[in-house]
């Protein structure tokens, strides 16, 4: 990798998420010894709640051998203070040697980048990007499925502002993988994505029905509908509950289709899909750790790798 900076899905190359894929599995099959990064301090900026990102990230240092500084929860932050984010980054890249950030706000990470010299990575923009998020999804595909060549991928529920969906469409399309979106009309892909992916070559088509496609999916990608996203209340309760999936679903299924959810899940998959072979979203939440650990690992080293 030549870059300091993870901020978007559409800046990874394929050669630059196969070298992260690569790394993680190395490290999943042979974990690196515990001095490797032990004077690396890794800053956790949350400015959103989080489980997964935040404690795989954690997680991630500690293994590398180095350890975290957690800003805390947004309440007790100089940013009801006021502060701006740009002072804020500022002033936490003079205690650390890289930067996790999550924010609300479309753009912050692009945004925070421009004001710091440590490497800054985005743990999710509002409806924007999350591209720390894609590596682990395509870790568990290549793992799940076999390889990254040749993919019918669904993708299901909120796309509009699910932004581990936008960035997953991007890296997908770096491997030519035949993309099917499902999702009411209201939840479609927002036009600048459609338009992004169209440039970019991408083989897609938009379903407002499941069973149109459900049998030709190696993965179905189910995402949650995301009520804190939704400017109008009356517009959530329109679709809420409407894109669900459950084990007689998945009948339709090949047998050998993996279902995969970037969690948290609320009712869209169904408890009795845990118990089923399809079901890999708590190994693919548990990939977040090797991934993050693949991309510490190259960017505390400079890229060298």
């Amino acid at each position: 990798m030549d870059r300091n900076h993870v901020i978007s899905a559409k800046d990874l190359s394929r050669a630059d998420i196969e070298t992260v894929l690569d790394r993680a599995t190395e490290i999943k099959r042979d974990p690196p010894c515990r001095e490797r990064h032990v004077d690396d301090l890794l800053a956790l900026c949350f400015f959103e709640p989080s489980t997964r990102t935040h404690m795989s990230f954690e997680t991630a240092i500690k293994r590398l051998g180095g350890d975290a500084l957690d800003m805390g929860p947004v309440e007790a932050s100089s940013a009801t203070k006021g502060e701006s984010l740009a002072d804020t980054v500022r002033v936490v890249e003079g205690y650390a040697d890289a930067l996790v950030l999550r924010h609300p706000s479309e753009g912050a990470a692009m945004m925070a980048s421009e004001f710091v010299d440590v490497p800054l990575i985005n743990a999710g923009d509002g409806a924007g990007q999350h591209p720390t998020q894609t590596l682990l999804d395509l870790y568990t595909m290549r793992e799940a499925a076999g390889g990254l060549t040749d993919l019918t991928v669904g993708i299901m529920g909120d796309l509009k502002y699910g932004r581990t969906v936008h960035s997953l469409a991007y890296a997908l399309t770096k491997f030519d993988a035949r993309q099917h979106f499902v999702s009411p009309e209201s939840l479609s892909l927002p036009r600048s994505v459609r338009y992004d992916l169209h440039e970019s070559g991408a083989r897609l088509k938009e379903h407002t029905d499941l069973d149109a496609v459900l049998a030709e999916l190696d993965v179905l990608y189910v995402t949650r509908i995301q009520r804190e996203r939704f400017p109008d209340e009356n517009e959530y309760r329109q679709v809420a509950g409407e894109y669900r999936i459950d084990a007689a679903t998945l009948e339709q299924a090949r047998d050998d289709c993996v279902v995969m959810h970037p969690l948290p899940r609320v009712d869209e998959i169904a408890p009795d899909v845990d118990a089923t072979e399809h079901a890999n979203y708590f190994a693919q939440a548990h990939n977040g750790v090797p991934v993050r650990m693949a991309l510490l690992d190259l960017l505390l080293d400079g890229g060298e790798r």
